[in-house]
């Protein structure tokens, strides 16, 4: 059996490497990886000379440099350089090398924020985006806009696809530049350790969000990458061509919160600091194209927790040195 050659870019970061889990167990693939020390991906001469080389058949675009309204805020020039280098030397280099299929992972931060819930795929550049995280989402447009025109100019076929809020192994629980599921296991956890008597959460607790386990995530994205061309682009436009991938079901903030506490086993009291932002007032993705495209999440929300709490606890010594 001939097999065919698969490049992860970002295999080590959660998503990455949730993909790799999943192809790992292909027959028919032969995985390519590299490391950040071994094949810079905001080099672009490096990037054309890996691809020129290595005869790739299909390509996840899952490397990014991802953070929480913190690290958003923090880092914005980074956001929107390094993603924007790392998409435009990816797609570009895949085209010159003759790639035709390529899967690029955005992120449901494209949409404006106060897009009607939920949120279409038509959505995009409806309205002005959620401010805190502006430059990582005009990076993740302008890789979906990558794809739509290289198609359109090249017949190529690079898909893309707009995960929700995502967490699971191999997550970043920096206490500081983490998303909101890694940071609040950690802080719920050393606070348990600790014994402390209580634990502040950012914001109001109101804001509503979706959460999908990453595994589902890369299930997901394989099954969205395998399609017939013709049913992917079925009743779509060259110009709103990407799937939301989420759960289809959300909750508060305040929810969310307590369930991390439950899973964690923390007792204390939890205080909410409301002079801290909330973000975006709700994130939930429409997913009528994902289920017409034959595919649904099977991870519960705590379930997942569970999971990713599993995780953490296993590497919780390399977590602490990073």
């Amino acid at each position: 059996m001939s097999r065919k050659r698969v490049y992860v870019a970002g295999h080590r970061g959660m998503v990455g490497s949730a993909i790799v889990r999943q192809l790992n167990s292909r027959d028919d693939v032969e995985l390519v990886v590299r490391t950040r020390k071994e094949l810079d991906l905001i080099h672009q001469g490096a990037v054309l000379d890996f691809f020129g080389a290595e005869n790739i058949d299909e390509v996840y675009l899952a490397a990014a440099k991802v953070g929480g309204i913190h690290a958003n805020n923090t880092y914005p020039a980074e956001f929107i350089y390094q993603n924007l280098m790392m998409e435009c030397n990816i797609i570009h280099s895949a085209h010159q090398a003759g790639i035709d299929k390529l899967l690029f992972l955005g992120s449901s931060c494209i949409y404006p924020k106060f897009a009607e819930q939920p949120m279409k795929e038509s959505t995009l550049l409806t309205g002005v985006l959620e401010e805190t995280n502006e430059p990582y989402a005009i990076a993740k447009i302008a890789g979906i806009k990558l794809c739509e025109s290289y198609n359109r100019q090249y017949g190529r076929d690079y898909r893309a696809v707009m995960p929700t809020n995502l967490y699971g192994p191999n997550d970043n629980f920096h206490p500081e530049n983490s998303h909101v599921i890694p940071a609040l296991l950690r802080r719920f956890h050393e606070a348990k350790e600790r014994g402390d008597a209580e634990v502040v959460a950012w914001g109001s607790g109101k804001p509503m969000r979706e959460f999908l386990h990453v595994d589902d995530m890369a299930a997901a994205s394989v099954h969205v990458m395998e399609l017939d061309e013709a049913l992917y682009t079925a009743n779509t436009s060259p110009m709103s061509s990407h799937v939301n991938v989420g759960t289809g079901v959300d909750c508060t903030i305040r929810e969310l919160v307590e369930t991390v506490a439950r899973v964690v086993d923390y007792r204390g009291e939890i205080i909410w600091d409301s002079g801290k932002p909330d973000g975006t007032p709700r994130k939930l993705m429409d997913l009528s194209r994902l289920e017409q495209l034959g595919w649904k999440a099977t991870i519960g929300l705590e379930e997942g927790l569970a999971d990713a709490y599993a995780w953490f606890l296993n590497n919780m010594e390399a977590i602490r040195t990073r």
